[in-house]
């Protein structure tokens, strides 16, 4: 070996070779432990690379040579974790109008509201439905380093039935539009959960009921068999992934729940039935109940369909009372906003909705945080502030559990150890 190549492969093998960082120590006035339900006050956090090394108060030991972060009076909670988004759509551009840009403009949008998302202070959040694989493509190139975003775990294509919610349903027979994602059997249902996941699906949506946004569809009715739905389940499950269900009618959601679904998406009419048998399943309820407000306020400007706008007006209250009666009958819960529905990077705007309608503060926080990291089985992960978790934390002013409206403006962003908003 010449000097010359010897020095390359040196040279090589530097580069390779991960320069260890530096531990950072982050103090606050006051953290959320949201596996505890209460606060601790002058709290420390210790960092080692892109986990939590420790949590304590200030005064605690720290390694010598650390980094520190100063918060000042704010507060810290883990980084949000959002379970039902559509990052690559802009609820501006609606109906029809979605039919004027390139298929691959979504992928640009999603870029834009990948970054809002994580600035909002939503560190992690689960995809339930793009075209054209556009999460997975998202969420690739956040973890490349090319763009800025939460961790996306990408469900693909929502698979459905021909001529429901998931189906392309405004256009005439002589437009004819691919659908990778619809299916009207068990067999089918099999094949496109394997393909999903051969591209890159992490979880499963399928759309069991009728929907809102959909044109021609009545928003309860069901749409899948009980052996189509079980059939995915059976298949998602063996595969390692979990599923998420579209229903909004409760006969949908019954079934559903019925054949194993880990989660119910909306569930806008769920009876006493549904929820007896999603706590006998160990079912999550995820329910969308902010953007019924922004869905009857903008959407004729935006060009919501006028069947759509009818069917928010006659389900959106209906929607809330349901979430009241589920959450007091003990129905395990987690925070899913439709982000997409309304301008991604407004997920934290639901927080007080839930509060107005039932829940406490510290509960919808652990909606958004401990239990969205365990519906997704990643509580080892993701989810609180705990030695040996992803560094993820966010810091608001003021205290979130004496007024939840501060977490509409996240003050600072860290995301597996590295700061991705500043603060101010």
């Amino acid at each position: 070996m010449t000097l010359r190549t010897a020095f390359a492969v040196l040279l090589a093998s530097a580069a390779a070779t991960p320069v260890a960082a530096e531990p950072v120590v982050i103090t606050a006035a006051r953290l959320v432990d949201v596996l505890a339900g209460k606060e601790i006050v002058n709290a420390q956090v210790v960092i080692d690379g892109d986990r939590i090394m420790s949590v304590g108060q200030q005064g605690d030991a720290v390694p010598a040579g650390a980094r520190r972060i100063d918060l000042g009076n704010r507060t810290m909670l883990p980084g949000l974790i959002d379970m039902h988004v559509h990052l690559s759509s802009d609820p501006t551009i609606s109906g029809y109008r979605t039919y004027e840009f390139t298929d691959n403009f979504w992928t640009v949008v999603g870029v834009a509201n990948a970054k809002k998302t994580l600035e909002a202070g939503f560190t992690t959040v689960r995809n339930v439905g793009s075209a054209n694989f556009d999460d997975v493509a998202l969420k690739q190139g956040i973890e490349h380093g090319y763009v800025p975003g939460p961790r996306i775990v990408p469900a693909t294509y929502a698979l459905g039935v021909t001529g429901g919610h998931c189906d392309t349903t405004e256009l005439p027979p002589s437009v004819s539009v691919p659908s990778p994602q619809i299916a009207n059997s068990p067999q089918e249902f099999r094949a496109a959960v394997r393909k999903m996941r051969k591209y890159g699906a992490e979880v499963i949506k399928v759309c069991m009921t009728g929907g809102v946004l959909s044109k021609t569809d009545s928003v309860g009715g069901q749409q899948l068999t009980y052996d189509e739905i079980r059939a995915v389940v059976e298949e998602a499950h063996m595969l390692g992934m979990r599923v998420a269900v579209h229903a909004h009618g409760a006969e949908g959601i019954n079934t559903a729940l019925r054949a194993g679904v880990d989660t119910i998406e909306h569930a806008s009419l769920a009876d006493a039935t549904s929820f007896q048998l999603a706590k006998e399943h160990g079912a999550w309820f995820s329910m969308d109940v902010y953007d019924d407000d922004y869905i009857l306020a903008e959407g004729t400007s935006n060009g919501v369909f006028a069947e759509s706008l009818a069917k928010e007006k006659a389900i959106g209250l209906k929607q809330r009372q349901t979430f009241r009666a589920a959450h007091l009958a003990g129905v395990k819960m987690v925070f899913g906003t439709d982000g997409g529905v309304y301008p991604n990077g407004d997920n934290g705007k639901q927080f007080a909705t839930m509060v107005t309608w039932g829940m406490t503060p510290i509960e919808a926080i652990q909606a958004a945080t401990r239990n969205a990291a365990e519906a997704l089985g990643r509580a080892g992960d993701v989810g609180a502030i705990a030695a040996g978790r992803y560094a993820d934390i966010i810091a608001v002013d003021g205290d979130p559990l004496a007024d939840v409206h501060v977490l509409e403006h996240v003050r600072f962003v860290m995301k597996g150890g590295k700061v991705e908003k500043a603060a101010q």
